[in-house]
């Protein structure tokens, strides 16, 4: 079960001159400022799993939507249907068959996977320097961000994260991850409403 989550969710390390630090720090807090006007935020998205080994891909698609208040609705609806909810300190975990309730105080996985995804939506990951060792590139029409895990819980599943900022939207478009086995999940939002209201009912644990 824990499998579909790390799912979602969701390295190019260069010698920076000065002037190029400089201009880091200013895209890290350009996204600061956009991440803290964004209250609210729903899309669509396809998660594209690329498996080393088999040579192969599974696509699944779903939707997510996203409320400041540390709240969190990441569900698929197709090949399969199964949902991932953070409401504050409680996470939802359901599926056909059954729904599990996880208090992440108490589980130190989910509450690494928790706060990745939370950071990830919102940009916050890159001022997260216990969590990740980052660094962020402007390529053209967009912002690159590369993070490194640092914690253990996230260093045995994750190798690198990539997140894509699109500039004149303000928000991340797409997730790469890239496993220890060497496997990568790619997961693209598409159709983003920004700050437009999201019923509370969205984040019940139902």
């Amino acid at each position: 079960m824990k499998k579909y989550v790390v799912m979602w969710c969701l390295l190019i390390t260069a010698t920076l001159t000065l002037s190029a630090q400089q201009s880091e720090q200013q895209i890290k807090k350009e996204i600061g400022q956009l991440a803290a006007s964004m209250k609210t935020l729903q899309c669509d998205f396809v998660q594209t799993k690329h498996l080393k080994m088999l040579n192969d891909k599974m696509v699944s698609r779903g939707k997510m939507y996203y409320s400041q208040s540390n709240r969190l609705r990441w569900e698929y609806v197709t090949p399969y249907t199964y949902t991932f909810i953070l409401n504050n300190d409680k996470v939802l975990l359901k599926n056909k068959k059954r729904s599990d309730v996880i208090d992440v105080r108490q589980n130190k996985v989910f509450r690494e996977i928790a706060r990745m995804m939370m950071n990830s939506v919102v940009g916050d990951c890159l001022n997260d320097s216990k969590s990740f060792k980052n660094s962020i590139s402007d390529r053209g029409g967009e912002w690159i961000a590369t993070l490194v895990p640092l914690r253990k819980e996230m260093k045995q599943l994750f190798q690198t994260i990539f997140l894509h900022f699109n500039k004149k939207q303000g928000v991340v478009t797409s997730v790469e991850m890239v496993e220890k086995n060497g496997d990568r999940t790619i997961i693209e939002l598409k159709n983003i409403k920004k700050n437009e209201t999201i019923a509370n009912n969205i984040f019940d644990f139902h």
